[in-house]
């Protein structure tokens, strides 16, 4: 019991941590579209270094919190960790995708046409359905090196996990402005 009220104030703690990076990174990227284009530049950068450092935490969070679930032994944790290794890093590939679309939408934001709007939305979609083939995959990968009840517990915590990673990202960006 004293586990999971732990694990729930981490998701917590986590969640408003996201809250945080994100408003404050929404903050840097209006300002910048104020700057100088030298100065934009500069704030672009330290932005893109901030989102990787954020990214790589989120990703060690993700790892402890998922261990901490998994209650792995060690023969399980042996066979486990390389396996998700491996997924993580295609995930992140996928992730960086999305940042580029995200970055796309910000771009275009405020002169957004009919067909970027379906473009961009396109793209997410198939973002969407790669990450899903990915998951499977991984999915199939832990069934067969631990059963299907680990792999279907897997799939639970990660599952989660990347729902409250995509609720921060989509709360954090602007609605579409009507007749754009």
């Amino acid at each position: 019991m004293k586990k999971q009220i732990f694990l729930w104030r981490f998701f917590l703690l986590l969640l408003v941590f996201c809250s945080l990076i994100l408003v404050q990174g929404r903050a840097q990227s209006r300002n910048a579209q104020k700057q100088s284009p030298q100065a934009a530049d500069a704030k672009e950068k330290n932005v893109k270094e901030y989102v990787e450092l954020l990214r790589t935490d989120v990703r060690q969070q993700k790892a402890q919190i998922l261990g901490a679930v998994m209650q792995f032994d060690v023969d399980q944790a042996a066979k486990f960790w390389p396996i998700y290794n491996d997924y993580d890093a295609e995930l992140t590939k996928l992730n960086n995708l999305r940042l580029a679309n995200i970055q796309e939408y910000a771009k275009h934001y405020s002169d957004l046409t009919d067909a970027k709007a379906d473009e961009l939305i396109q793209k997410a979609l198939d973002y969407r359905k790669q990450r899903a083939d990915l998951l499977a995959k991984a999915y199939g990968r832990v069934k067969a090196s631990l059963g299907a009840v680990e792999a279907a517990r897997f799939l639970q915590v990660e599952d989660q996990l990347l729902l409250i990673i995509d609720l921060q990202i989509q709360s954090s960006l602007p609605i579409i402005a009507q007749g754009s």
